[in-house]
């Protein structure tokens, strides 16, 4: 049950019950105030009729001597010697009867008390309305609130979600107005997101950074083992500077892919020739598969990188064999190895962590790249585990 629907239905129970509660006691009250009215009218003529019936003067026209109307548990009281009333019904309708022993019998007195039943059921139906009108009122108020307080707290919650999307700049506050709880929760929110995007940035300035300072001596030790005398020693050195160099070429694209100044060079692309043309680039032993071929509008390079990194991942983390399949717009990349780990699985590829120790060594930035060229191009790229075994990405191209 939303928020909005646990208020209203609260707001509303609460109302029907102090509203059924106050009717009652008004309810009741009333009856007691007309039978204590009807009490002390059928007494007050019985004592007048007492009065004459000493005096040996005819009673009042209400008051009657061995009434055989007057109900048997009144008559044997009086009969007994003791005065009283009692509300009854008969032939001739709702009345409170008095009645008090004389000699020679009981003599009674009797009020009709039809229309005060009739006041009754007027009062219980202005109440029912009453009731009911408040109710309808309290509520409507009720799901009003609750519908601003919800509508509120979606705003926040949707601003926050696209804060977590990566949106660091939204800021809640000038969405949600107030100066309550929920504006107290949407002002913490907003710190939290410029604490984060502080962060962020000083992340992304210090990678770019790093990149750009490395990139100068790098381009100096490159060309030193160039010079260095051919021999297995040699050879060691200059794979170590060209994966250092691979590095910091990664470090200035991820930066560059941060700072969201990329843009693609978007063409027409058979997407049969292109997958080939990259697996080929990559020189790795990978099964295509093709069920149908389209061409599609994309960037070329950027579609090479996606997939090269995603193939190399595979090989490098995973097991052989390594598949790749085209279907429409969809391609697939399974690898038969342990599979991505949770944490992959649940927030994406992250920087410089390979998330699990199955998966091998590196520097994790393959599948960071890949993920921001698919963001450039429009593209959605998910990882999942295949039920078979072995890790699934799979991309899916936008359409034209």
């Amino acid at each position: 049950m939303t928020l909005r629907r646990q208020i209203a239905t609260a707001v509303a129970a609460i109302s029907v019950l102090v509203a059924v509660a106050v009717g009652l006691l008004v309810h009741q009250a009333m009856i007691r105030q007309h039978v204590d009215q009807a009490r002390s009218s059928a007494l007050t003529a019985l004592n007048s009729a007492l009065t004459d019936y000493a005096r040996g003067l005819t009673p009042n026209p209400v008051a009657a001597l061995d009434d055989p109307a007057l109900p048997t548990r009144l008559h044997d009281l009086a009969a007994g010697g003791r005065e009283g009333t009692v509300l009854a019904t008969d032939q001739q309708g709702e009345s409170m009867w008095a009645a008090a022993p004389v000699r020679g019998g009981v003599l009674s007195a009797r009020v009709d008390f039809t229309q005060d039943r009739r006041a009754i059921a007027d009062l219980d139906r202005i109440i029912l309305l009453t009731v009911v009108a408040a109710v309808f009122t309290t509520v409507l108020a009720g799901v009003l609130v609750a519908d601003r307080i919800s509508r509120r707290l979606r705003t926040a919650a949707t601003a926050a979600r696209g804060i977590a999307a990566g949106g660091t700049d939204t800021r809640i506050g000038e969405l949600v107005d107030g100066k309550d709880e929920v504006a107290d929760l949407a002002a913490a929110v907003d710190l939290m997101s410029r604490t984060l995007h502080r962060r962020l940035e000083d992340e992304q300035r210090f990678t770019a950074d790093v990149a750009h300072e490395l990139r100068t001596p790098l381009t100096g030790l490159v060309t030193a083992a160039e010079l260095l005398p051919p021999g297995r020693p040699t050879q060691l050195v200059q794979n170590r500077v060209q994966a250092l160099r691979a590095l910091v070429e990664d470090l200035l694209e991820v930066s560059r892919l941060d700072a969201d100044v990329e843009s693609p060079d978007l063409s027409a692309v058979p997407l049969e020739r292109a997958v080939r043309r990259t697996v080929t680039l990559t020189g790795l032993d990978v099964r295509i598969g093709i069920t149908s071929d389209q061409e599609v509008r994309t960037d070329l390079r950027r579609l090479d990188r996606i997939l090269g990194n995603l193939l190399l991942n595979a090989h490098r983390h995973g097991a052989s064999p390594v598949e790749l399949h085209v279907d429409g717009r969809r391609i697939t990349v399974r690898d038969h190895g342990p599979g991505y780990p949770d944490d992959l699985l649940d927030h994406g590829p992250q920087r410089f962590r390979t998330n699990a120790p199955e998966r091998g060594h590196g520097h994790g930035l393959g599948l960071t790249i890949a993920t921001g060229h698919t963001r450039v191009i429009g593209a959605t790229l998910t990882f999942a585990n295949h039920p078979a075994g072995g890790a699934l990405a799979t991309l899916t191209l936008p359409p034209d």
